[in-house]
């Protein structure tokens, strides 16, 4: 089980500040689909995800298992595709 302290999520004062001074400096932490992906502040670690209107969104706890259930449909799909080809 992952445990985490507010700290940990979303960086210390320090970086928190830095980011609301230079806005956040996001890298893709996951990639959900060809269009959807989840990406994490280097900074403060705050994470995003895009949303069905292609703008960033918090990473909320209903968002990754949203994402997770698109990426297993994505998945199989494109799996399902590649055995047709061949």
């Amino acid at each position: 089980m992952k445990t985490s302290t507010h700290q940990h999520q979303h960086g210390n004062k320090f970086t928190s500040f830095f980011c609301s001074l230079f806005g956040h400096h996001y890298v893709v932490s996951k990639k959900v689909t060809q269009h959807i992906k989840e990406y994490k502040c280097i900074h403060c670690q705050k994470e995003v995800t895009t949303d069905v209107s292609g703008k960033l969104s918090v990473l909320t706890p209903q968002m990754q298992e949203i994402n997770s259930t698109l990426e297993d449909m994505y998945q199989k799909r494109k799996s399902r595709v590649v055995h047709q080809v061949a």
